[in-house]
């Protein structure tokens, strides 16, 4: 099954984009190094609070995600439709896949801009990267710190020159049907099309949770239905 079957089957009408937390109705939004800042009082970067970021962020990749389980590591990158430059797609997959051969089915899509509401939103496509392997795959640690460090100076180091944004990286766990999007430094959310396969997540890390939305995602696993869930209006 590819990307492209495998999401319109388990998690219809999602768009794989940032915020799959407000789209989707089973789902957990976590804060990371929490109440701490990125910098220090004399203004250099806290690489203690980056450590514990790490810390967090692999050990809920390393709940959600076992040796056996079937992954699709998906990557978007934004680009301006007049953009004439040939996209580096091998910064993520030749830099953080292990193996040589699987980067031979990595495959790519054209996709409508995602951010459909921004305003120029037309001069805009969505280059979008996927490879279907497993987690011995993925140098994952890696590429991990690299996600939560999109907006500091720090390696290792994503992004792409001629990219609009810093590219999204999606880890999708297709034995389980879950989805982990860390969009950086502050946090990552998780989306499931079973509650239940979540809610040990849930009770392991619910100090993590972001304070913002705590009152709706405990609502949400107090009433504890729904196998598969429905895009939100």
């Amino acid at each position: 099954m590819e990307l492209r079957e495998y999401l319109n089957t388990t998690f219809p009408r999602l768009i794989l984009k940032p915020s799959l937390y407000h789209q989707w109705d089973i789902g957990i939004h976590f804060e990371f190094a929490k109440g701490i800042y990125q910098f220090k009082d004399n203004n250099t970067l806290n690489l203690n609070m980056f450590h514990l970021v790490y810390s967090q962020a692999l050990s809920i990749f390393n709940y959600l995600f076992s040796e056996q389980d079937e992954i699709f590591l998906v990557t978007n990158v934004y680009n301006r439709k007049d953009n004439k430059h040939r996209i580096n797609r091998i910064k993520v997959y030749h830099r953080f896949i292990k193996n040589k051969d699987i980067r031979f089915h990595l495959r790519h899509q054209i996709l409508p801009y995602v951010f459909n509401d921004d305003e120029d939103a037309d001069e805009y496509y969505t280059s979008q990267f996927y490879l279907k392997c497993s987690k011995q795959d993925i140098r994952y640690s890696l590429l991990i710190k690299a996600t939560c460090n999109e907006d500091f100076p720090l390696k290792p180091k994503l992004g792409d020159k001629n990219g609009a944004y810093y590219p999204d990286v999606f880890f999708i766990n297709a034995s389980k049907n879950l989805i982990l999007f860390i969009y950086d430094d502050r946090g990552c959310e998780v989306i499931a099309n079973n509650i239940e396969t979540i809610r040990p997540l849930y009770n392991q890390y619910n100090d993590w949770i972001d304070k913002y939305n705590r009152e709706e995602i405990e609502q949400r696993f107090s009433n504890g239905n729904g196998v598969i869930s429905t895009i939100r209006s």
